[in-house]
């Protein structure tokens, strides 16, 4: 005869993962100290499936660490397993399963996570373990998965922009009573301008927040147990709590809104924060809402404090950008993940991993990304995502290094960011055309600075110093000449190649095989 089953000791068991550190979240709803816990693991796993970079994992961690003291100090009960805790199995199912066996919640609930593969695995450890998961809405984000399904089952074809007018008239955003303040809903043509010869002038320093006892605890922890992973945790200065997230928060809204969208496409030489916000992985860990946020921007408009087109420019990304690509990944997952329009299967470059390449624009925004873990949207997209999509990169492989090696990286806004916008390997459905450009779009939204200090020249296709973007730009045409003039947005670009002539493309050919071929 079987022996009966120990009571259950925990009314609820509350799952956080290291990107839903908000004492308020959905989860935490009803939540009473006297029957309820919260559940946190630090595991090797999510280290390690990709080569994640050190400053994204510090982050993470000592994140983790300040929230599991911050729900103590409030008097809840945290079960946290450590990184460095002897018994830790390493992987979240079998943390979970071990505290599942010995806890033994009658509830476990969790608010929606930002990665397939982890719910996947929760869902089976529950299962296992005779408990039904409840997920609940991520009241982070404006919209519910749900709502963004609904959305696009009306429309034969997705479009950011008309997403973004519905929730700016769904939620009051930026609004005149049903009218766009300022006339329209979109100023992206007043912010694309490019810094003068002399450059972007006196720039304000980043947040910075010196680490305390519990971050230097984790950087330790770190390079002692990832010590060949890359990047650099000699200026980590993220914010790891939540008075520190608002902190940089209201010095965005003071010191760079203004002109945030004026230099937001601006590239310049050494130059890692310039006019950007950097509150990217506060918001996609937690630790800000998105709606206060908006709020903000919105507030210094109206106060007179920033300009329309940047206070639109800043909101666009986050309650239109940011909201659309997690509606994209949660109703378009697993078989997103798979996608490679453009049939491309070259090797990811080595130079990504170290940034040695004698092309000084993608080796000074490679060496930022991994001395900080950081790079703004441009490089990421026109700099570092430009060159993987003329090389003809393996998608699956770019989307692994770019999860691997930003601190703001949750696979729900990397994964469309980077496989549907920048490499365009959904055929179409995050962007209406491939972003190609040649060196010449870096020439001039670095005013010319990245290229005077390199020794390629961007006016050039072939020839010693033909400037491997140019090349490989003109090789991208030739490669799918066809594709590309089948769509309106990118006919013109094809027909340029009706002035090259047979022997010019093939020069064009073998010189773009020559770069791939020294990359590897």
């Amino acid at each position: 005869m079987t022996a009966p089953s120990p009571p259950r000791s925990l009314r609820k068991l509350v799952v956080v993962l290291g990107d839903q550190l908000d004492r308020h979240a959905a989860a935490f709803d009803d939540f009473d100290p006297a029957l309820d816990a919260v559940w946190m693991a630090e595991v090797a796993e999510e280290s390690t499936h990709v080569w994640s970079s050190k400053p994204r994992i510090a982050l993470f961690l000592a994140v983790m660490r300040h929230f599991a003291a911050d729900l103590r100090a409030a008097g809840r009960m945290v079960h946290h397993t450590r990184l460095d805790d002897a018994e830790n199995a390493g992987n979240l199912a079998a943390e979970l399963s071990r505290a599942l066996h010995t806890l033994r919640p009658a509830q476990l609930v969790m608010t929606a996570p930002g990665d397939w593969r982890v719910l996947q695995a929760i869902k089976a450890t529950a299962a296992a373990q005779g408990l039904v998961l409840t997920l609940c809405d991520d009241r982070h984000f404006y919209a519910t998965v749900r709502e963004f399904a609904a959305h696009a089952h009306e429309r034969k074809q997705l479009r950011m922009e008309y997403f973004y007018r519905a929730m700016r008239r769904q939620h009051g955003v930026l609004m005149d009573g049903d009218k766009p303040v300022g006339g329209q809903w979109n100023f992206d043509a007043d912010n694309r301008e490019a810094f003068a010869k002399a450059g972007p002038g006196a720039v304000p320093p980043p947040a910075h927040f010196a680490p305390d006892a519990i971050t230097r605890e984790v950087i330790a922890l770190v390079q002692a147990r990832f010590p060949d992973h890359p990047g650099s945790l000699d200026h980590f200065g993220w914010p790891v709590t939540r008075q520190q997230a608002q902190q940089a928060l209201e010095l965005f809204i003071r010191e760079r809104l203004p002109q945030f969208g004026r230099w937001q496409d601006a590239l310049w030489p050494g130059q890692p924060w310039l006019w950007h916000a950097h509150l990217s992985a506060a918001l996609n860990l937690k630790l800000l809402n998105a709606r206060e946020v908006v709020q903000a921007a919105e507030a210094a408009w109206r106060a007179g404090a920033a300009p329309l087109a940047s206070v639109e420019g800043f909101i666009r990304q986050i309650l239109g950008w940011r909201e659309y690509v997690r509606g994209i990944y949660w109703t378009q997952m697993p078989g997103y993940l798979d996608r490679n329009a453009l049939d491309a299967h070259e090797p990811l470059p080595a130079l990504f991993w170290t940034g040695d390449t004698p092309m000084v624009c993608l080796s000074d925004a490679l060496r930022q990304t991994l001395q900080f873990g950081y790079a703004h949207h441009i490089q990421r997209l026109m700099v570092i995502g430009l060159y993987a999509l003329l090389h003809g990169v393996q998608p699956q492989q770019v989307h692994q290094w770019f999860l691997a090696v930003y601190v703001d990286a949750v696979e729900w806004v990397e994964l469309p960011n980077t496989l549907g916008m920048s490499q365009a390997a959904d055929d179409g459905l995050m962007a209406s055309k491939p972003y190609v450009a040649s060196g010449k779009y870096i020439q001039r939204m670095s005013a010319g600075s990245l290229c005077a200090a390199c020794r390629f020249d961007p006016a050039q296709r072939v020839g010693e110093r033909a400037c491997p973007y140019t090349t490989l730009y003109w090789d991208f045409l030739l490669r799918h000449e066809q594709r590309l003039a089948a769509n309106p947005r990118t006919v013109m670009q094809v027909r340029n190649l009706a002035r090259v002539n047979a022997e010019e493309r093939t020069r064009i050919r073998a010189q773009a095989e020559s770069i791939r071929k020294e990359s590897t």
